[in-house]
């Protein structure tokens, strides 16, 4: 093959690939999805395509339902937290969705979803420390301590084990 073909057919390749991505891009909704809407209308706008582009994260899902449970809409909220639990979850899932609730001032299903986040993966020291801190936080100082002294146990030179104890103590909200 010639050098004028060579180049030729590279010029060919780049502005075919220009042409994809600049269509690719254009289907993206992208700001305009929410631009000069209503709040609300934006809002719910910009949550249908994270919900879209979320698939099956549960991360994702979890965090969209924490916008529509904190925004009012508790059944939306559920389903996608349903959704989010549907396929094994993991102990940070649970954490996830207690961190919701609590956030929504319900402790009764915060301590509910903490407790399966503990059940499920019972070795993790991270999970113990943030959780304790919860407990202490809310008034359950015991529950809190046994819990960080099983972090620390395990793990004793970890610098965030001792930030959690301390903004429970002071009741610092957690820098998550």
């Amino acid at each position: 093959m010639g050098k004028g073909r060579v180049v030729s057919l590279s010029f060919a390749s780049l502005a075919l690939g220009l042409c994809i991505g600049l269509t690719a891009k254009e289907r993206l909704p992208g700001i305009e999805l929410i631009r000069n809407k209503p709040p609300r209308e934006a809002a719910v706008a910009a949550l249908q395509e994270a919900e879209r582009l979320a698939g099956n994260g549960s991360w994702e899902l979890i965090s969209i339902a924490r916008v529509y449970y904190l925004s009012g809409d508790h059944t939306k909220a559920q389903a996608l937290i349903d959704r989010a639990l549907s396929r094994k979850p993991k102990a940070t899932d649970f954490q996830r969705v207690a961190e919701l609730y609590s956030d929504a001032g319900d402790s009764g299903s915060a301590e509910n979803y903490f407790e399966r986040a503990l059940a499920a993966d019972p070795k993790d020291d991270t999970g113990q420390s943030e959780i304790g801190a919860w407990y202490i936080r809310h008034g359950q100082r015991a529950r809190g301590e046994e819990l960080l002294a099983k972090a620390l146990a395990k793990n004793p030179d970890d610098v965030w084990h001792y930030i959690r104890a301390s903004e429970a103590y002071l009741a610092v909200p957690t820098g998550r």
